[in-house]
């Protein structure tokens, strides 16, 4: 005699089924609607991305605190007025990646070529004589899955990249990532990338976010103190790649990709992460809107506290 599940078990799971379905299909429809706006011709963008970064600015109050407590604790020298001025510049560049996003994930490589001013300066970087691997070291522009899918345009590129809290967003990004990169590794998988180092691949890897104290140290992020992975001289020694340095930005409407090379010249673990840090910094300071700042940066060292007051 086969047994039925009590009905308490199947109602549960009947339920979970359906919580996955309507998250399926609200992912399909927002991901149509996607589609739909970033097909409107590149000259569109500027204007829609002001109208979606008004918004976003207006309503999404958690976002705009922490951005506002990291642009205020970065950069103290700035008055009242240029804080609030970067702040809603930056807003409208995260109205600009929502379309630059969608460009990398949605667009083919022959429409990109036709619609999108870019340069890229110092590919030749990425030519090894000894057919060593390049861990190319990149910050937090809002633009940067662009940046990535340019570069793989150009160049056979992987990435190291953290999974989505939500699986079919996951799914999302997935797909759309290896619509130009060739495979992405989990940072908590130092095993696979390493191997692609080794095997002399391009890796594309970034440390300027807070993942904790696990594998990092305290370290200065502009005039802060600042939780920062110190990896990359680990990697480093058990790979033999080159360290290399892609920094971007928009020159008016030209998308600049820059690559330069990183010296570790006797560095320690924490030295070299901090030269990274001081890159970096300098870069983001030359177009400080262009940075993801609606990251808690500070939260293992200022505390999470830090962002719901912003002092």
């Amino acid at each position: 005699m086969i047994r039925r599940p009590p009905r308490s078990t199947q109602s549960r799971s009947s339920a979970a089924s359906d919580v996955y379905k309507r998250q399926t299909n609200i992912v399909r429809i927002i991901t149509a609607c996607w589609k739909a706006l970033c097909s409107l011709p590149r000259s569109w963008h500027q204007r829609i991305a002001v109208v979606i970064g008004a918004l976003v600015y207006l309503l999404a109050k958690d976002r705009r605190r922490i951005a506002a407590a990291n642009i205020n604790a970065c950069m103290p020298s700035l008055t009242s007025h240029k804080k609030v001025k970067l702040l809603k510049a930056n807003f409208f560049f995260l109205g600009l990646s929502i379309l630059d996003t969608g460009v990398a994930w949605f667009w083919s490589n022959k429409k990109i070529k036709a619609s999108i001013s870019y340069r890229l300066d110092g590919l030749e970087h990425l030519n090894s004589l000894n057919n060593q691997g390049n861990l190319i070291f990149f910050k937090h522009s809002q633009h940067l899955e662009l940046d990535a899918r340019l570069l793989a345009m150009h160049a056979e590129v992987y990435g190291v990249a953290r999974s989505h809290n939500s699986s079919e967003m996951d799914s999302l990004q997935t797909n759309g990532r290896l619509s130009s990169i060739k495979d992405t590794a989990n940072k908590n998988n130092p095993r696979k990338f390493m191997k692609w180092l080794k095997g002399g691949k391009n890796v594309l890897y970034a440390i300027d976010q807070d993942y904790g104290w696990t594998h990092s140290s305290k370290l200065r992020f502009f005039n802060q103190e600042a939780a920062t992975i110190t990896t990359a001289a680990k990697i480093l020694a058990l790979t033999n790649c080159n360290l290399l340095f892609l920094n971007s930005y928009y020159d008016q409407h030209e998308l600049v990709l820059e690559m330069s090379s990183i010296d570790p010249a006797d560095l320690t673990p924490d030295e070299l992460s901090q030269k990274i840090n001081n890159l970096m910094e300098a870069k983001i300071t030359t177009h400080p809107a262009e940075y993801l700042w609606a990251h808690r940066r500070f939260k293992s060292t200022l505390g999470k506290a830090f962002y719901k007051t912003g002092r």
